[in-house]
């Protein structure tokens, strides 16, 4: 183990194993992925290992963030659909619906 690796420790072995047998497949079965944007400015973890996994393995990314909030501009370039508003909202699952149909059209 390295000192100066921080990824060359048991810790990060078993949590990137982790990650690979549960998380990779489950994106990788998903036809859409559909990410809730963390309402806050620091990075998520679980997020961003999540976003990364859509974009490597090239899925269909539908961005959801709460209403009034503005994406960062990478997310904007990577994300297929952005959809704002909050699960409350009355008319957000048939906002959510929209953006599912064209990426699902636009697929065939």
């Amino acid at each position: 183990m390295s000192p100066l690796d921080p990824f060359d420790t048991p810790e990060f072995r078993d949590y990137a194993s982790r990650v690979r047998k549960e998380l990779e497949p489950m994106i990788n079965d998903s036809a859409v992925c559909i990410s809730l944007v963390p309402n806050d400015n620091h990075v998520d973890v679980k997020f961003a290992v999540e976003l990364g996994f859509m974009i490597m393995l090239d899925k269909p990314i539908i961005a959801v963030i709460s209403a009034g909030r503005k994406p960062p501009p990478k997310l904007i370039a990577v994300a297929d659909e952005i959809v704002e508003g909050d699960i409350g909202d009355p008319d957000f699952e048939e906002r959510l619906k929209a953006a599912m149909s064209r990426i699902i059209n636009r697929d065939k």
